[in-house]
């Protein structure tokens, strides 16, 4: 192979975390998918740490917003976290990585976490606000892609099919007279839902309430 690259090093690393999980991911491991020794990678990654914060830079620069070009903070903050959504829906293990990377390490973080507070700023919320939306932005992002209302789809179809049946059928059997909601809405619930419109309305409930709350700052 060519010259050993940092990107192509994480880009292993990521596909290995996909399919097998973070702890099938090792420098040694990676040596011998890449063909070459453990100490051609350590050049790069001198442990699992720092590769772990390459692996989160590399993932978090794929969705990393523009900013700075005068739109409304809403569009900017939605951007951002339709963009995490993405990310977190093609990695399986994306979740995985942020949680085990101290973002100060990661320096495309770093970018966004910055603008996140800056975008809560020039909404009019404070800095303690300020850190707790950049917080529940991020953790609102990760619980939406990684919904158990979606699990179903890592199934091969005929099982998911036939658990989405069985679900269905025993919503459907309950009293109506004590859950009608639950009879009413079975197919819904059971199917999950349409994924792309899943994750707009929960990327709607998220900044939505941001949006009333800098209404209601401004009002004051």
């Amino acid at each position: 192979m060519g010259k050993l690259t940092a990107d192509a090093i994480v880009e292993r690393a990521l596909e290995i975390g996909d399919a097998e999980g973070l702890d099938s991911v090792t420098i040694r491991r990676l040596a011998t998918d890449l063909g070459v020794t453990p100490m051609a990678l350590y050049w790069h990654f001198k442990n699992k740490e720092q590769l772990l914060a390459g692996m989160a830079d590399h993932l978090v620069d794929g969705f990393a917003p523009r900013s700075g070009d005068g739109r409304p903070w809403q569009e900017e903050l939605r951007e951002l976290v339709e963009g995490l959504i993405r990310v977190l829906r093609r990695h399986p293990c994306a979740k995985d990585v942020l949680e085990q990377t101290d973002h100060t390490d990661v320096p495309s973080f770093l970018k966004v976490w910055n603008g996140s507070l800056g975008l809560a700023r020039s909404a009019g919320f404070g800095p303690k606000e300020s850190c707790l939306i950049s917080r529940f932005l991020l953790e609102g992002a990760i619980s939406i892609a990684g919904s158990s209302g979606h699990v179903h789809r890592r199934l091969p179809d005929d099982e998911a099919a036939e658990l989405r049946r069985v679900k269905r059928l025993r919503l459907q059997s309950l009293p109506v007279g004590v859950y009608p909601y639950l009879v009413e809405m079975a197919e819904p619930m059971a199917e999950g839902g349409d994924e792309e419109f899943y994750d707009s309305f929960g990327v709607d409930l998220l900044l939505g309430g941001i949006d009333t709350l800098a209404a209601r700052h401004s009002g004051e």
